[in-house]
């Protein structure tokens, strides 16, 4: 994209070169006219081909400040035109610029999204995976726990039946 000031810049160049082409057209072709004008004259002229050349010089030169108004519009149309091109291409590459920006945020979000899912992901993984430990030892301190209740319900209870057993030996060693 070229730079709107480069762009001005060229027409300004441009339509300099229009002026300087129509300035320079204009001051031949008087000099032309008048250098017919000058051919025309006799030494005694009439006063009638005199006026005639007059206004024919006169014609001429109003033929030159059309010339070189017609040439200054010229010049102001183009130079309008340059600055609607340019005006143009500033707001395509605004345009460009906000869309480009837009992408890469929208990017960068999804980017961060997906990051933000995945470590939730692993997150939740981690946490299954402790609390699926934590229950596997839970379960296991509780079937080691209801073991070991077992084992001393077991011990009493033998106990109990040997301090009954004996208990009973002693009343019937009495009894006897």
């Amino acid at each position: 994209m070229a730079n709107p000031k480069e762009q001005a810049k060229k027409v300004d160049e441009e339509t300099e070169e229009v002026v300087e082409e129509t300035a320079e057209a204009v001051p031949e072709e008087v000099e032309q006219m008048s250098a017919e004008v000058e051919e025309q004259e006799q030494p005694a002229r009439p006063l009638e081909e005199v006026l005639g050349q007059a206004e024919k010089a006169y014609a001429a030169f109003m033929d030159a400040q059309r010339q070189v108004a017609s040439a200054y519009r010229t010049n102001e149309q183009q130079i309008a035109r340059a600055y609607k091109r340019a005006e143009q291409q500033a707001e395509k590459a605004c345009n460009e610029a906000i869309k480009e920006t837009m992408r890469a945020r929208d990017e960068a979000v999804a980017a961060v999204a997906k990051a933000r899912d995945d470590a939730i992901s692993q997150a939740e993984r981690a946490y299954k995976k402790a609390k699926d430990q934590m229950d596997k030892e839970c379960e296991a301190r509780v079937e080691e726990a209801s073991k070991k209740r077992e084992e001393a319900l077991a011990q009493a209870w033998q106990l109990r039946d040997e301090t009954v057993d004996q208990a009973w030996n002693i009343y019937a060693k009495l009894s006897r």
